[in-house]
């Protein structure tokens, strides 16, 4: 009886740290992608790229395009939104985060540009590892 009593308190409190743990790495996931938004806002596509694996393993899938690498990345935003008009207004929504281990996630979730003439959008699947320095996307999915 006691064994079980001292197995279930065991069981409660890793529970609760684990859930801890995940509440906390969330909140820095949400933070990254916040801190992306506000750079695109800004104009700024270096702090934008923040939020990225700086590796020439990152991998960026968008239409029938394929880049790899941080920089070829960079480069393709830069050539594809050169202006602020083309930037316009970045926003996410619809966030749904699941982890996949203790520095693993998948971020599903809805994109949207607000511009003076169109309001494109889609959705996104992020691949997300966490580094010494923080959460950083690995592999962006976006339509």
């Amino acid at each position: 009886m006691k064994y079980l009593l001292l197995t279930s308190i065991c069981l409660l409190l890793t529970s609760s740290v684990l859930a801890q743990a995940r509440s906390k790495d969330e909140a820095a996931i949400r933070k990254v992608m916040a801190d992306q938004a506000a750079a695109w806002n800004r104009g700024d596509l270096d702090g934008f790229m923040a939020g990225y694996w700086k590796s020439d393993k990152l991998t960026f899938l968008s239409g029938t395009n394929v880049t790899r690498g941080w920089q070829p990345t960079l480069d393709r935003y830069k050539k594809s939104y050169d202006s602020r008009a083309k930037m316009g207004t970045l926003k996410f929504s619809d966030l749904e985060i699941t982890f996949l281990s203790k520095d693993a996630a998948v971020v599903l979730g809805s994109w949207e540009l607000t511009r003076d003439k169109d309001r494109p959008g889609g959705k996104f699947t992020l691949t997300w590892r966490k580094f010494k320095e923080g959460w950083r996307i690995i592999l962006d999915h976006t339509s």
